[in-house]
């Protein structure tokens, strides 16, 4: 196949329908809108979610709850998966995102206490709980908030 060869694939592209064109097109006159009514006229129809005064399922559905515009929500990590480095080495946010044992920065990194910690390692992060910092220093790492 060549450049010039390059075609749509059949059905994939139909051309645009030139509504009120007379009446061999099939679509003159009232255009396809019918004869008087709320949708003949430009501008016609209802707003989104109108039911036809039927109470909307927007109003109908309860209300619960608040949510906080200004939450600061951390990606999460346990001391376990800090096994993963040698020893000595300082464990980033980028590092962690780098090496996939976490998929997104959000607002920071949170060191939680869960596991067991058997490599000795310097810890950047933006919080640490404090079973993470005793986890990280019984093991002979440091910690160090961001």
């Amino acid at each position: 196949m060549k450049l010039h060869e390059l075609k749509p694939s059949e059905g994939s592209r139909s051309n645009r329908n030139r509504v009120g064109r007379g009446i061999g097109s099939g679509n003159g006159k009232t255009s396809g809108r019918g004869h008087k009514g709320q949708n003949s006229r430009s501008g016609g129809g209802v707003r989104p979610g109108f039911e036809g005064g039927q109470n909307p399922l927007a109003r109908r559905l309860p209300k619960r709850g608040f949510t906080n515009p200004t939450r600061v929500e951390y990606a999460v990590v346990n001391v376990e998966k800090l096994n993963r480095f040698e020893e000595g080495t300082e464990v980033t946010p980028e590092l962690l995102l780098e090496t996939g044992v976490i998929s997104k920065l959000r607002n920071g990194v949170k060191i939680l206490g869960n596991g067991k910690l058997e490599t000795k390692v310097t810890v950047k992060a933006h919080k640490f709980s404090a079973s993470a910092k005793e986890a990280i220093e019984a093991a002979g790492g440091k910690t160090e908030v961001m």
